[in-house]
């Protein structure tokens, strides 16, 4: 996809994509970082956004499973975010860190993930030190496994410089909620093309095309998104 923006923007001036995000958090550090400043280099001729990951986000996603990583393996020392501040800053301000706090894919019962939002306000001090930086919260960070969080951690977490949060788990849920309470509703005109309550000749295809029970999910993944909104004082700013 990078190359496609240089391409586009050799062209016409302005890339194909607004930003990228690469994660290697599962590589080791030093590797991680010098890889990502690579990229950053690409992107930054081009005012590119990229988003890096440092630290293991617990939880499975895509095919990722680490449910059971050690616990400590789940939080970004301030010596980590410094690191990474230090070679990409050098390069570009177009770049935001997902660290890790505790942070988790999906959604588990509660007191089984522990966020510790705090540790975000501990890096932007450490970093704003060994910087001399005029603003006290110098990195822009995201909140990766967002779902499931508590309003209280996201405005923590949002006071520390989280400049995103993810929320797919919470998203997917939603969409499924607005499908699933359509078929359950209706699936007694959901068992043949022709024959309902109403009668045996009478067509279904009102009921099970899918531009009426993708559009519920839609529906009710948009009620989720305005209350995503209100929990990270974003009304009004889309």
């Amino acid at each position: 996809m990078l190359s496609a923006d240089e391409d586009y923007f050799k062209k016409t001036g302005e890339p194909l994509f607004s930003s990228h995000m690469i994660d290697l958090s599962e590589e080791e550090k030093e590797w991680n970082i010098a890889t990502t400043k690579k990229y950053l280099e690409r992107a930054a001729p081009m005012k590119q956004w990229l988003e890096m990951e440092i630290g293991i986000t617990g939880g499975e996603e895509d095919g990722v499973n680490n449910e059971d990583v050690d616990n400590n393996s789940l939080y970004t020392q301030p010596e980590d975010i410094y690191d990474i501040y230090a070679a990409l800053s050098s390069v570009s301000p177009y770049f935001s860190i997902a660290a890790g706090f505790g942070n988790v894919h999906g959604v588990y019962k509660p007191g089984n993930v522990k966020l510790q939002p705090g540790l975000l306000k501990k890096h932007q001090a450490f970093v704003k030190e060994k910087t001399s930086a005029k603003e006290d919260k110098p990195v822009f960070l995201v909140f990766h496994g967002g779902s499931g969080s508590s309003v209280e951690d996201f405005g923590e977490a949002i006071s520390y410089g989280v400049v995103k949060v993810n929320l797919d788990t919470d998203m997917q849920y939603a969409y499924l909620s607005g499908v699933r309470d359509f078929i359950q509703g209706k699936k007694d005109y959901l068992q043949s093309q022709v024959g309902n309550p109403d009668g045996e000749d009478k067509p279904n295809k009102k009921w099970y095309d899918p531009r009426n029970w993708v559009r519920e999910g839609e529906k009710t993944m948009t009620k989720r998104i305005a209350v995503a909104f209100k929990d990270f004082h974003s009304e009004g700013k889309a």
